[in-house]
């Protein structure tokens, strides 16, 4: 087994560790397949570097296990380094599917040179935001603080103690590249000088950094605790919010709407910046034909864009445009489980049939593209591929050119070229650097169906191009939202498939991602990361709840309690909500309670939504007292700005609004096809605030342990019946379809 060489201008490497490094890169050398390493520093075929990260599983990590630069994983022993040698930290953030963050390597931690002074004067830490959320969420806050903006590569430069004293994103190899005044290396050198030669001033910068850090993350609880019944109490009790704040932020959406392609008028365009599910509930609740229209707009626009992949399925991260045209083209598992949900929904309120197939596509396309072996879905894949001529390109695995696509469906073969052609509006000039990104100026389902061929094609070829990179690790909050889609977008088209799907993901997450009973934030290759964080158990407890209410198998009704009942142990503050970290984190210089929703919802905003719904399945004052508190914290910040927390505005609408509680039993000795026609009109109706429980009359005692409100319900007559309820007072119970439908979509008494 050959030897790994010393880094440059770095310590030797110890023979103990460098016996590990080797051990682990002929490890990776032998796997099936081979292996590339990610560097231009080769011999022959073998990396001329290795550092510390080939021992690590995040595929972030591994890209930069062959830099030159002596990287080391966060850990108590790289500070303590530090502090020996009197040096500061450098850390530097990202994740495996970030192109900035792949530029930054390619132009400055792939450069002998500047590795050189890095390895000589700093101490080295590579971070996967992914993986470790709470070190992303302390230095993003302060490089915010700092420059009013942040983003990843995060570049953060730390004293001995984890403070950080100065910090950035992306910045250039050297004065002048990409017109900088100052580079990369040149700031090194000035840090490291200041360092030094100035403590006082280091000390005062970290000081003042750390100040605002925590004033940032560890705000003061706003609002008094709520009185009585509060958000989900007796009409007596005063709440612990104003519902006034839906139709508030409602206003500032249609403000600040863009009417021409949905969204809100800005570039570039993320999904998250209009909050689709809030507008339909608003519909649903006041009956405005307007906030209807922006959501099935903004819908209809991005299915119709770029941003949509046309021929695959699933969503890019965001459009670099206005018109959805030009995308950032990562793909990402959160966004596509977010929009499924969203697209689901508006089909149900709509019935649209575009809806519904946008809906099945994406989730076709992580069943296809994004689903690990034994279950668990995969994170992302990048935005970069390889073109023909082996150089990396933003976009080249998804854009064509005319002449491609003519050669592929054949040059003037008639009528089904041309059509193709206009109606994915492809030209010889293009509209992404000279190809064409395909997009869709008139839907029109008719065409769409009468392309299939076309799409298939062209979807084979594009199967053979070098794909973009993989981020195969396996994150229980994203897993959680995938199963809220597969499971919502399951029950709601009448997909079992998808409802397998979930059972799977769900499966893997209660057990390989559960070793000891702890759930944990990653997976990846056997290995488990650390413990989960909120978002980990807050998203997989919103989609163990989905899941039930999808297949009624109680087991994970109860799997949802019980990980609920974890989070209050380990996460909730005392004063209300819940903080990122758990009690068995390890603590930072600050410790968040999230509070703001973003391309992906907060953990706080998707746990106090579970605990709404957990307390109407239960009737359990536990739950009401704890989303009490959770509003509490909230009251001013919803009072004050709440259009950052329009994921939280979910909860206000469930809170605001009398909760169904919707039963469905059938005879004894039959199975659910009895009740088929009833759960049917379930499927079809949109009905966001509620809680369905369904069960055999054999079954309805067990089930009525975990959810009170079904646990006196009969087949009536020996027929499948249904029930609808709220705070336990019940309509007629009936038999038919019709009439089931109008107690759903009659208002709550």
């Amino acid at each position: 087994m050959p030897s790994v060489r010393d880094l440059p201008e770095a310590p030797p490497i110890d023979p103990a560790l460098g016996d590990r490094l080797a051990a682990a890169l002929a490890a990776k050398r032998a796997t099936p397949g081979g292996y590339l390493p990610r560097t231009h520093h080769l011999d022959g075929d073998a990396p001329k570097y290795t550092n510390r990260l080939i021992l690590e599983s995040s595929p972030y990590l591994l890209q930069h296990a062959h830099n030159p630069v002596d990287w080391r994983p966060w850990g108590d022993e790289v500070f303590e380094e530090a502090r020996r040698l009197g040096r500061p930290v450098f850390l530097s953030i990202g994740y495996a599917t970030c192109h900035w963050c792949h530029v930054m390597e390619a132009e400055s931690f792939e450069d002998e040179e500047i590795a050189a002074f890095m390895n000589s004067h700093y101490l080295c830490i590579k971070v996967d935001r992914e993986e470790r959320p709470d070190i992303d969420a302390v230095y993003m806050s302060a490089v915010q603080a700092l420059t009013g903006s942040g983003g990843w590569p995060m570049s953060v430069w730390l004293t001995p103690a984890r403070e950080p004293f100065f910090g950035g994103t992306y910045f250039p190899p050297r004065e002048g590249a990409r017109g900088a005044r100052h580079g990369f290396l040149e700031l090194l050198d000035n840090i490291h000088q200041t360092y030094l030669g100035d403590r006082a001033r280091v000390g005062q910068a970290a000081e003042s950094l750390v100040r605002a850090v925590r004033a940032q993350m560890e705000p003061d609880a706003a609002g008094a605790p709520a009185t009585g019944g509060g958000a989900t109490g007796d009409a007596n009790a005063t709440p612990a919010f104003d519902p006034a704040v839906l139709g508030q932020t409602v206003a500032v959406f249609k403000r600040i709407f863009d009417d021409v392609d949905g969204g809100v008028r800005r570039a570039p365009k993320f999904p998250s910046n209009l909050p689709v599910r809030l507008l339909l509930r608003d519909h649903h609740r006041t009956g405005d034909a307007e906030t209807l229209r922006m959501a099935t707009l903004t819908l209809e626009k991005m299915a119709a864009g770029g941003i949509y992949d046309q021929l695959g399925g699933g969503f890019h991260r965001y459009s670099t445009d206005a018109r959805w045209l030009v995308p950032h083209f990562e793909k990402m598992l959160y966004d596509n489980a977010l929009l499924t949900v969203a697209y689901a929904e508006a089909y149900q309120v709509t019935g649209r049939a575009d809806f519904a197939r946008v809906a099945r596509e994406t989730l076709d396309y992580l069943l296809a593209e994004m689903t690990a072996p034994a279950g668990g879905f995969y994170s992302a894949t990048d935005a970069d591929s390889l073109g023909p001529g082996g150089e990396s390109k933003e976009g080249e695995f998804f854009v064509w050119s005319k002449a491609e696509i003519e050669r592929i469906l054949g040059a003037g073969a008639g009528a089904q070229t041309d059509r193709f052609l206009e109606h994915y509006g492809v030209t010889t000039a293009g509209n992404f650097e000279g190809a064409n990104i395909l997009h869709v100026a008139r839907p029109d389902e008719e065409t769409w169906a009468a392309l299939a061929d076309a799409r298939a094609a062209l979807y084979a070829v594009r199967a053979r191009r070098s794909p973009p990179l993989r981020d195969e690790k396996i994150l229980a909050a994203w897993n959680g939202l995938a199963i809220s889609a597969f499971a919502v977008a399951g029950r709601i088209l009448g997909e079992s498939r998808y409802l397998d799907a979930a059972a799977r993901a769900a499966d893997f997450a209660l057990g390989e991602m559960r070793p000891g009973g702890r759930l944990v934030r990653s997976w990846k290759d056997g290995r488990a990361g650390v413990a989960g964080f909120l978002d980990d158990q807050a998203f997989l407890t919103a989609g163990l709840i989905d899941l039930y209410e999808a297949t009624f198998d109680r087991r994970w009704l109860q799997a949802a309690l019980d990980l609920a009942a974890e989070t209050e142990r380990r996460f909730a503050d005392p004063a209300g909500g819940w903080f990122m970290t758990g009690d068995d984190h390890e603590r930072l210089i600050a410790r968040e309670k999230p509070m703001h929703d973003g391309a992906e919802p907060s953990g706080t905003s998707v746990a106090l939504l579970s605990v709404l719904r957990l307390q109407t399945f239960t009737d359990d004052d536990r739950w009401r007292a704890i989303a009490d508190r959770a509003f509490a914290g909230l009251s001013g910040a919803l009072r004050e700005n709440p259009l950052p927390l329009t994921e939280t505005l979910l909860a206000v609408d469930y809170a605001a609004d009398k909760a169904r509680e919707i039963a469905v039993v059938w005879p004894a000795g039959s199975t659910a096809a009895a009740a088929q026609p009833l759960l049917d009109i379930l499927r079809r109706t949109f009905v966001p605030n509620r809680a369905i429980a369904a069960a055999s009359e054999t079954d309805v005692a067990e089930l009525g342990r975990l959810v009170p409100f079904i646990a006196d319900k009969i087949a009536i007559d020996g027929r499948a019946t249904a029930y609808v309820c709220v705070h336990g007072r019940c309509d007629l119970p009936v038999h038919e379809p019709r009439a089931f439908a109008a107690l759903l979509t009659r208002p709550p008494g």
